[in-house]
Order: structure tokens, then sequence, then C-alpha cells
């Protein structure tokens, strides 16, 4: 019997009924879920047909509950979750089979408009479906399928660092890089140069892009795919995680019409995730934005993005003399890596363009040293920077487990540390993933170009110098506020000293 009144109840959960083949049921639209202490059948107006008629050829009878359309979608969703880890449970656990060498090009050619709905019965295609499944369960930024000698091995990075996902046999490894490169449009036979490539995959409703570098070892190749956000996902300059003082005075140094505002810090700290969330704030459409960018990580309707390509001459400098003749207000460099790039960004801040863009820098003291060894006069530098902010990620740890740590008697005085400081470290629990860390914060020391250095610039670049100066004048360093952090129980001291607790 239905009941007619839609049911809202966002918190229903799959429940499984022996007797009946989950693929068929949700094939079907009839879900399952406990309403009320009663296992119901959940159909939604417009799969009513399609369900009804499974049900009615089901052997035993269920109350029948009609849910509307957000309440129906969740519990579906679900259900395809519950289906997908199976999948990928099953794949872990199963033996390879000779049978799996044989899987035709045909097969692999088989793609689906989205994973979780996919009916492919090639094991090798569901199991990439799962991996990038669990990859974005898992809120991971990479993934990389290795080769070992005799076996292969998939590794994920969340929150920055590399964590085991399963061990593979190594006659699968070489046909899920086979399937990779057929979604990627990458040459299937070639497996003795590097190849790059590029592809979407569709989950739940949300496109992702995901960029796609293989390459050749001495035991087989290996691939690591970069999971990128769509522009709708970059986050704004408020939930970065800065402290509001920071962000108070970047806003401020956005509003400058022309000038060079600098991001700072090694791979993977964030900083062309800053650069798009300062291109989101300055985003209007009286203004002409253009990126030059290598490659091209979030993919934006706004704005103009030019993709490098060195190989038919597209380099950054190249990129950049041809933007100043397409009138641009804002331009985003994806990295300074040259002389030539530098000179060419404080031209265009001299010129009037607000030009964003990113240096391997430890410090923002030491971007000005790096821009004065690139050739660029510290007289231009002053007239042109507007501002640095130099950034890291650092890992916070999981509520549910951290435990109180003790400092020992060195690193409290290598470190500057009360001997009695109440600091925790990691410990691992389910709701961490038994990372013992859930998330990360960005943190950043900022410098802005004020009369002080301006001055200071006149007589030196000495990275030490400047650092001192401006520490005077109230600059919140890095190991400052790594400090603070473990002082307040947000990280570890491992955590701490990875990320620069010991560069003060």
């Amino acid at each position: 019997m239905l009941v007619q009144e839609p049911l809202h109840n966002l918190e229903l959960t799959p429940c499984e009924v022996d007797e009946i083949d989950i693929e068929l049921s949700v094939k079907n639209y009839l879900l399952f879920s406990e309403i009320d202490g009663v296992v119901s059948g959940c159909v939604s107006e417009k799969h009513l047909v399609e369900a009804t008629n499974f049900y009615t050829k089901l052997p035993q009878k269920y109350r029948l509950q009609l849910l509307d359309e957000d309440s129906y979608d969740k519990l579906y969703n679900s259900f395809l979750e519950l289906r997908t880890d199976k999948t990928m449970e099953s794949m872990q656990e199963e033996q390879t089979s000779e049978d799996e060498e044989d899987i035709s090009l045909a097969d692999f050619l088989r793609t689906s408009s989205d994973i979780l709905t996919s009916e492919e019965s090639a094991p090798i295609i569901k199991f990439v479906n799962a991996l990038f499944y669990q990859a974005v369960k898992k809120r991971a930024s990479d993934i990389h399928i290795e080769v070992r000698e005799n076996r292969g091995e998939v590794r994920f990075r969340i929150d920055g660092m590399l964590t085991k996902n399963a061990e593979l046999d190594k006659k699968v490894v070489s046909l899920i890089i086979s399937r990779i490169k057929v979604i990627s449009n990458l040459d299937i036979s070639e497996k003795r140069i590097p190849q790059d490539g590029r592809t979407q995959i569709k989950i739940a409703g949300t496109v992702l892009d995901i960029r796609v570098s293989i390459l050749p070892t001495f035991y087989g190749e290996r691939v690591v795919m970069r999971l990128l956000m769509q522009s709708s996902q970059i986050p704004e300059i408020t939930e970065l995680g800065f402290n509001e003082s920071l962000i108070g005075d970047v806003k401020k140094l956005l509003r400058h019409s022309h000038g060079i505002i600098l991001v700072t810090g090694p791979t993977g700290s964030g900083k062309t995730t800053s650069l798009h969330s300062f291109l989101r704030e300055v985003e209007s459409p009286e203004k002409n934005l253009i990126t030059v960018e290598d490659p091209v990580e979030y993919k934006s309707d706004n704005i103009a993005q030019i993709q490098v390509n060195e190989k038919v001459g597209l380099t950054f400098a190249a990129a950049l003399r041809s933007i100043l003749r397409q009138d641009p207000d804002v331009i985003m460099i994806g990295e300074i890596r040259d002389e030539e790039t530098a000179h060419i960004a404080v031209r265009a801040a001299l010129t009037g363009h607000l030009v964003f863009s990113t240096l391997h820098t430890n410090s923002a003291a030491a971007t000005i040293s790096r821009l004065a060894d690139m050739g660029v006069e510290p007289f231009l530098i002053s007239s042109s920077l507007l501002g640095i902010l130099a950034q890291r990620l650092v890992r916070t740890l999981c509520h549910e487990c951290k435990v109180e740590d003790v400092v020992a008697e060195d690193f409290a005085r290598d470190y500057n540390l009360p001997q009695d400081a109440k600091i925790y470290k990691a410990k691992g629990c389910k709701s961490c993933n038994y990372t013992g860390y859930s998330g990360r914060r960005s943190i950043g020391e900022l410098l802005v170009m004020n009369d002080t250095v301006k001055e200071l610039l006149k007589e030196t670049t000495d990275e030490h110098t400047i650092k001192v100066a401006l520490e005077k004048e109230g600059l919140k360093t890095i190991a400052m506020q790594l400090n603070k952090m473990l002082l307040d129980g947000e990280t570890s001291l491992d955590e701490a000293l990875r990320i620069g607790l010991g560069n003060a």
C-alpha cells in the first residue's frame, strides 16, 4: 500500500533486504529504508511506474512510502555509494583471474555518463570508477598508481600526505593504466615516453576535472592523477583559514588598481587556490581578467585562461607580451620562473595593471632577495610591489582522538616552548581515517610594501636584514603562528616541525 503524502526526511539511510538484489532494486528506483522502525520501500513520483512494476514482482510485500524529490535523491545517492563501496571491496579481495587479461579494447572504450550509475561489467572499469569515487569520498587531492617489481600500489594524497589505499597484482596495474589512458585520450600503445592528459568524470551529479600524468619507470608505467576543483568550488578569501587581520590587509591590497601581489611557498602550500580566490574577490563585469597558467587548474567561465605550451613557443613571457595588447585590468601569472617573466610582470604593474603571481620562496623577506637576484632593480621592486603573502597549509589534529604530549627538554629549549606547555599529538581513529589529522588550515605572513620597507630597499635587499626590520614592525612570521597553533592544541609538534617551526 502506497502512503500518498510525500515524506521529507534527509536522514534516511539505506537498508539492505536479504532476498532482494540491491543492483536490481536501485536500477528500478525502488529503495529500502527503515521508517518509524519498519523496513519500507521508498519511491519518488518521477520513477513511480518503474518502482511499482518492480515491487509487484517481489515475493514479500513491504510498506511503500512516497518521498519528496530531495529526500529521494539523497537516499538514492547513498545507495549508489554503498554499491560502489562494495565493488571496491570485492575488487581488492578478488585474486586476478586469467580472463581479465583478455578484456577487449571495446570494453575499455565503453564509458558512462556518471561513474556512480555505471552499469559496466568489466572488472577493471569498475575498479577505476570505484577508485575515483573513493578518492573524492576521502578528500584526496591526488591519486598515485605505482608499480614495483612484483606488485602495484594505489596511494592517495590526503591533507598533503600520501596514504596507501590498495595493493594490486602487477598484471592488473597495466590494465588499469590502459583504462586511464583511454579516458584521458592518450596513446594506449606508447609506453616508452611520458604522457600528459586530462579527463572529466561525473560523480553524483558533480563534474570533476582530472589532470593525468604518466611516466615510464624501470618496472613499468606509473600514474599520478590530480583532482581539480571547478571554479564554483574555489573558496572565498574568508574561507581560506587565515586569521581575520591578515584577510583584512589582503582585501585592502586587492582594492588597488595596479601593482603586484605575490603569493609564495613550497609546492602544495595552496598558492594557486589563494590566487584564484583573489581573482574571485576582484572579479566583476566591468573588468577584463586574463590568466597565464601551466597547467590551467581551475576552469572559470568569467576569466580568459591561457595554457602555457612551451613546445610551440607559448611560454609565460610570450603569453604575457600578447596579453598586454588585450587591454586587461587584472593579470594572473601562474608562476614567475625566469628573469624575462619577472621584468614583464613589473612593467605590467607599472603601466596600470593589477598583477597576481607566485614564487617558490620560503618567506616574504626571501621573496625580495629572489626578485633582486632575477635582475629586478630595488627601486622597481618598491614602486611595483604591493605585498607578499608567504603561506603554508598545516594539518589540524582530529578533535575526536588527539592525545596529550610532553615537550622534551631539548625541544623546549631549541624551539622556544615553555617546558610545562600543554601540547597534543596525533593518535588516529575511524573519523579521521586513522591518520590523527582532520583537514588543513592556511597560515601566512603578509609583507605590505610600506614606507619602512621602501626606505630599507634603498640600502639593502638582504633577506635577514629585511626580516629583522619587519619583525620589529610587528610581522607575525609563519614560525610564530605555528608556535601559537601548537600551544593552542590545534596541531602536533611533528607537524609544526615539518612545516617550519625551526625557521624562526
